[in-house]
């Protein structure tokens, strides 16, 4: 009887021990892709461009020579290739930026979100009307930034950060005005236009599948106040964590 008794208790002992196994191997699994996400996804972002430059808007029904109205712009491009090492054939049926968040340190100006315009020979305009709080691009055969369409195996998309109403320059005496430089003109600083911004990006297949990541940016360079127009291309995206939210 003691004997059985014996056996019997290192039964349960082993079955505590392989469910305890169990669950420490699922919890590590788990913490491991809350960390590195999706480690061999079919699309992967490969780079982040951002464009910055200034321009000014000349103030309507003003009488001085010149009265320009200073923004700054920050135009992003994010490159979404396909994944040679994923192994299978997988379709782009869109893909959509939303839960954007401006975090920017001075109030001075107004913070704007743009698509891009399809009947102007810009890329962006700063109108209300081009005003967005989200933006979708569906996959096509080709891409074309201005309609928001991606190539369904990979492609750009793009929006532009915009900060306006910064400062107003006016001048009765210029022969010609240097837009490159309105930022310095009116004593506009690195600090006046120091932004993080953050958005979610979601990769969706026609497959079903569908994955998601959060990218933060430092948004301008310290070139900008100087140069006027300047280009940044991010190509350590290390911290971009895609992590499966359906199938």
């Amino acid at each position: 009887m003691i004997r059985n008794l014996n056996k019997k208790m290192f039964h349960i002992i082993m079955i505590i021990v392989i469910i305890f196994s169990i669950l420490f191997i699922s919890g590590i699994l788990i913490l491991r892709y809350q960390v590195e996400g999706e480690l061999n996804m079919p699309f992967k972002i490969t780079k982040i461009s951002i464009v910055e430059s200034v321009e000014g808007m000349a103030v309507e029904g003003a009488t001085e020579k010149w009265n320009l109205t200073v923004n700054q712009n920050n135009d992003i491009y994010i490159y979404i290739e396909k994944n040679s090492s994923y192994g299978k054939t997988e379709i782009i049926k869109q893909v959509e930026i939303n839960n954007l968040i401006i975090n920017k340190q001075n109030q001075k100006g107004q913070t704007k979100i743009y698509k891009p315009v399809v009947d102007e020979k810009r890329m962006f305009i700063n109108k209300q009307e081009n005003e967005i709080t989200n933006i979708v691009y569906t996959g096509e055969l080709e891409s074309n930034i201005k309609e928001q369409k991606i190539s369904n195996q990979g492609g750009i998309v793009a929006f532009r950060y915009g900060i306006n109403n910064l400062s107003q320059y006016i001048s009765n005496d210029d022969e010609q005005i240097d837009h490159s430089q309105l930022l310095k003109l009116t004593n506009i600083t690195n600090e006046d236009l120091k932004t993080k911004l953050s958005f979610d990006i979601i990769i969706q297949l026609t497959s079903g599948k569908k994955y998601q990541s959060t990218i933060q940016l430092d948004i301008p360079t310290d070139e900008i106040i100087e140069k006027g127009t300047t280009g940044t291309e991010i190509t350590n995206l290390d911290d971009i964590i895609f992590k499966r939210i359906e199938n």
